[in-house]
């Protein structure tokens, strides 16, 4: 089993192009905080234009699937992913093919 870390520059840039194609604006203009909460998990929050929208994590891991797809041109539908907290790299993701 091969495995693959996002890093937080990473995981910003697959909710920046999930957002941006919802709301129909180039990646660029997508701004993103993320966050990670004991009682709600892993999200992240995203603006354009002034109007917030709040990922839960399953629309998180919607966006790192369309990031797997995309950008890493790999199957998405047959990797794991798997969230954690470094201390020195920030939020990451463990994908596992």
């Amino acid at each position: 089993m091969e495995q693959v870390t996002l890093f937080e520059q990473d995981l910003v840039n697959a909710v920046c192009r999930f957002h941006g194609r919802y709301k129909n604006v180039d990646p660029a203009a997508v701004t993103v905080e993320l966050m990670y909460d004991d009682a709600t998990g892993y999200e992240a929050e995203a603006e354009v234009d002034g109007q917030v929208e709040l990922f839960n994590t399953p629309t998180f891991i919607a966006a790192i699937r369309l990031y797997i797809d995309e950008v890493l041109q790999r199957s998405a539908a047959s990797a794991g992913i798997e969230f954690d907290i470094d201390d020195e790299e920030g939020m990451i993701a463990r994908l596992r093919f």
